[in-house]
């Protein structure tokens, strides 16, 4: 059975349960959602709802309250006050193919259950990942893990070309290495094969890999500000972004109060409050009196959208 035909029939697949569903989700599982040139991501499981994260804070049984504002508030509130491990007790699996160097800045948020594709037990696919023309950028003069303006458009087809070539090279020669084709033909059946959790070192950082990756809400709205964020790497940010769509669904009441209190919120130091009642009783200040340094002033002044001077 071909993947499309093994995806539709779990899609026709129901069970009977007594634990709590929630519809939006529901329609995602299984569902693969494309992520830049081969990737995708796609709900296997999940457990909880808004009203569990309500039913773990009261310690109840059943759902919360009889009425949604109620629920809604504690939840607010909850997430208000950084209160963390109510948002525990909901999780989540999802199905994630995406380059190998995306997949080691994943790997740093520690706090998920990661079971990955084998390569030394199975063959890489054939895939890697090629950047599109509006994200090839040269190195920021400011972040030394940011970009700046877009490479003049021959630079960057011919680093394109070069990505392209290099990939396919390696994977010529880790075919070679294996004695195998990527369909799991032999080469020379004279010639013996180099083990597989050598050969795939050739392999580079742009070919996809896959996992199941598993995380508690609380994790993975950490996750979410921290990829989802205008400053994170554009092919992390771009799987934070549907991974957001599909929590959204999951746990609304939730996801609200982390935009109205994370995503879009702020926080500021005790030195940056104590700046700002000094602006708002009429006294003037700047980077030199305030104690800052450029860098946290420049922050302040963005967080107030005021100018840096």
């Amino acid at each position: 059975m071909d993947k499309q035909a093994e995806l539709a029939e779990l899609q026709t697949q129901t069970n009977q349960t007594r634990r709590a569903t929630v519809s939006g989700i529901e329609e995602e599982l299984y569902t693969p959602h494309k992520v830049l040139d081969h990737g995708f991501v796609r709900v296997i499981d999940y457990m909880g709802d808004d009203a569990a994260v309500v039913q773990a804070a009261r310690v109840s049984y059943g759902k919360g309250t009889k009425k949604v504002n109620e629920d809604r508030g504690l939840i607010f509130y909850l997430m208000r006050h950084r209160h963390t491990t109510p948002f525990e007790m909901c999780d989540i699996k999802l199905h994630i193919k995406l380059p190998i160097f995306v997949a080691r800045q994943w790997i740093r948020h520690r706090t998920a259950s990661v079971n990955e594709y084998s390569a030394r037990y199975s063959i890489l696919g054939n895939e890697f990942y090629i950047p599109e023309m509006n994200h090839m950028a040269a190195q920021s003069s400011t972040n030394r893990q940011g970009r700046e303006e877009l490479l003049p458009e021959e630079q960057a087809r011919n680093y394109i070309e070069t990505f392209k070539q290099d990939a396919l090279t390696c994977y010529k020669h880790y075919e070679e290495m294996l004695n195998m084709d990527s369909e799991g033909n032999t080469l020379d059946e004279q010639k013996p094969s180099l083990a597989r959790e050598l050969a795939r070192m050739n392999l580079n950082l742009n070919f996809y890999t896959e996992w199941y990756w598993k995380t508690n809400l609380h994790n993975l709205l950490h996750f979410i500000a921290l990829r989802a964020d205008p400053h994170a790497q554009y092919e992390i940010r771009v799987y934070a972004d549907i991974i957001a769509e599909i929590v959204k669904k999951w746990v609304p009441i939730t996801y609200e109060a982390f935009e109205e209190y994370r995503m879009f919120g702020t926080h500021i130091s005790r030195k940056g409050t104590e700046i700002i009642k000094k602006m708002i009783n009429g006294e003037k200040v700047t980077q030199e009196s305030s104690g800052m340094s450029k860098r946290e002033w420049g922050e302040l002044m963005e967080v107030l959208n005021l100018e840096k001077d």
